[in-house]
């Protein structure tokens, strides 16, 4: 049976898919987008699929999966959902996000959407868990967390979805 969702505040700002796959070697791997330098907020972040819902969206799942189809390809009858991270505030810019986790089958082909996506990344859940391979920071009195994905830098918010996915963290308000 799936977990309730969490509640925050009356209905969501924004939702984000956690998708999560098995490579053909057995390991469980995470995708991850970079956002192209063009875009008005997070330009070059590394994020989660996602994003503010629309009229016709019914909860947060339906965002989170309507947002990961458009922007890397992965069709919503693909993803089971099962489970959420707690909601999270975030820093910079003032929005409550809703993580939605699901796993599909790695046999669906990633396919990024041109104006959203500029890299697609699928790092192994096991190297997300290595402690000693993050690094922080603290900006306006926050604990940022750093880590090296093959040259870009996962931080911010989806550093700290990603580190509660992996236990090494309790995400704070």
């Amino acid at each position: 049976m799936l977990p309730e969702l969490p509640v925050a505040d009356g209905k969501p700002k924004a939702a984000v898919l956690v998708p999560l796959f098995e490579d053909r070697d057995g390991d469980m791997r995470l995708v991850l987008i970079k956002r192209p330098d063009s875009m008005p907020t997070h330009a070059g972040h590394i994020a989660f699929p996602g994003g503010r819902p629309d009229p016709g969206d019914r909860d947060p799942v339906h965002t989170a999966l309507r947002e990961t189809h458009e922007e890397v390809g992965i069709p919503e009858e693909a993803v089971e959902v099962i489970g959420f991270l707690p909601v999270i505030n975030t820093v910079e810019f003032p929005l409550l996000v809703h993580p939605v986790v699901g796993v599909f089958m790695a046999d669906v082909e990633l396919t990024p959407s041109p104006r959203e996506v500029a890299q697609i990344h699928t790092p192994r859940v096991a190297d997300l868990a290595e402690a000693n391979r993050w690094v922080f920071d603290f900006w306006r009195d926050h604990r940022i967390w750093f880590f090296d994905l093959d040259g870009d830098v996962l931080w911010g918010a989806t550093a700290r979805m990603v580190r509660f996915l992996v236990g090494l963290d309790i995400l704070e308000g």
